[in-house]
């Protein structure tokens, strides 16, 4: 072949024009998985049928318009600048979007009935909660959960601690007294959430201090509320002090040494739905024995799990099943729940009424100092201090089960649910113990 005729088939001019061409094309945008024309069909779908009265009722519509709405919210966060870098992302938005357009009026009175109903009667919290408790604990490696054990109460007293210390100083400098710093701010923020936690404590308080229950939840509820929020962000600004220091974090392994590596293992749909069934059964078991023992059934539950876990007792088949239903669930409906949350749980008249200078500052030092007692306390026994932090501190200064699932999901840290709710549950029993043990040294 001759110069000339080489020089037609190889022209560099050609070819380094294509490759950059082929380079520089964007990738589209999707949202759920899916190209955000069709989300956007999907949605305007939705918003026409929810607000002319035609959506499904119960179960149905409320999914529909929790993992739309949830996922839309979700993409917003996780894509807006210092939202998705310091105060949650996706998580926070997903909760206080829903809460705002609750607050405004923007969704039918109808539609938000329904939702509340399907997350609380109709238990979609425990639906997702017990896949998460039951999955993540299966699928732990046994070692792990044995050597875990007693040693994790230790960084709870530690966030306990703390978190009145810091609380109290800062009270003290701001114009609140050592009482109201502890009592009235401190303790219902680490009492694991309304039901567990400031309903029962009213009652104490009452008991103890005079005044009708309902006096104190109304001073017991904005803490609480507030005190969530900012354990969400923290749980965000956790995480990336774990990104940019590797040596803080076990980027959701809880104890120093057991780098546990999942098997992999191919997904089978009858394997999913027996974990769904193991899920929903050790939930059942949960319950049934609260009826005679006073504990929460997730504490319960939590229990029953790691015992059958550490015995050995259940087929590889049934591990695998609860492990792959538990992903199922935390990738589709995590963020359909957090919207759930905004709009059966979170009160944003609450919250905006707590926001004076003093009460945020305090309620600030609350969840700041439950972080640094669980991370220090948790250290000295061999857990990250990243992930003691998230679970012995901020899932004991959250609002229970639902700030459970708001912190882990801002912290990308859904596989330590366990652990946050041994810290909701075990840990918001402890505060009411003490709670009656303080208020007379207090009085």
């Amino acid at each position: 072949m001759s110069s000339s005729a080489e020089k037609i088939h190889r022209n560099p001019s050609k070819e380094a024009n294509v490759t950059p061409f082929v380079h520089e094309k964007k990738k589209a945008i999707t949202i759920f998985g899916l190209p955000l024309h069709w989300f956007g069909v999907i949605t305007a779908v939705t918003l026409v049928s929810m607000y002319t009265g035609n959506l499904p009722g119960g179960m149905l519509g409320s999914l529909l318009v929790m993992m739309v709405l949830g996922e839309l919210f979700g993409w917003l966060g996780d894509h807006t600048p210092i939202v998705k870098t310091y105060l949650g992302g996706g998580a926070i938005i997903a909760i206080f979007g829903a809460a705002y357009m609750v607050y405004g009026g923007w969704i039918p009175e109808s539609t938000v009935t329904m939702i509340t109903d399907f997350m609380k009667s109709g238990g979609f919290l425990n639906f997702y909660i017990a896949a998460l408790i039951t999955g993540s604990i299966l699928g732990m490696d046994k070692s792990i959960l044995i050597k875990v054990g007693l040693k994790y109460f230790l960084p709870i007293f530690g966030a306990v601690i703390g978190a009145m210390a810091v609380a109290g100083l800062l009270g003290s400098l701001v114009g609140f007294s050592l009482r109201d710093a502890v009592l009235v701010i401190t303790m219902p923020i680490m009492g694991g959430g309304m039901g567990a936690g400031a309903v029962p404590m009213s009652q104490i308080y009452s008991e103890l201090m005079g005044n009708d229950p309902s006096y104190y939840i109304s001073m017991l509820v904005p803490a609480l509320a507030l005190g969530n929020v900012f354990a969400i962000i923290l749980a965000s600004i956790l995480d990336i002090i774990g990104k940019k220091n590797p040596s803080l974090t076990g980027n959701g392994q809880l104890l120093k040494g057991f780098q546990f590596k999942e098997k992999p293992s191919s997904f089978d749909v009858q394997k999913m739905g027996v974990g769904l069934m193991t899920a929903i059964l050790f939930f059942t078991v949960g319950t049934l024995l609260a009826g005679f023992i006073p504990l929460h059934a997730y504490a319960l539950m939590i229990i029953i799990v790691a015992v059958v876990k550490i015995a050995g007792i259940l087929p590889q088949s049934v591990l695998d099943g609860a492990n792959q239903w538990y992903k199922f669930v935390a990738k589709n409906w995590t963020l359909a729940l957090l919207f759930g949350i905004g709009i059966a749980y979170t009160d944003l008249n609450t919250v905006l009424e707590a926001l004076t200078l003093q009460y945020i500052l305090t309620v600030l030092g609350v969840i700041i100092g439950a972080v640094l007692g669980a991370g220090l306390l948790g250290k000295l026994v061999g857990f990250y201090p990243i992930e003691s932090a998230i679970t012995a501190g901020l899932c004991m200064a959250n609002m229970g089960g639902t700030g459970d699932v708001a912190v882990l999901s801002a912290s990308k840290r859904m596989e330590l649910m366990p652990f946050a709710q041994i810290s909701s549950r075990l840990g918001g029993a402890l505060i009411l113990l003490l709670a009656g043990l303080i208020i007379p040294l207090l009085m």
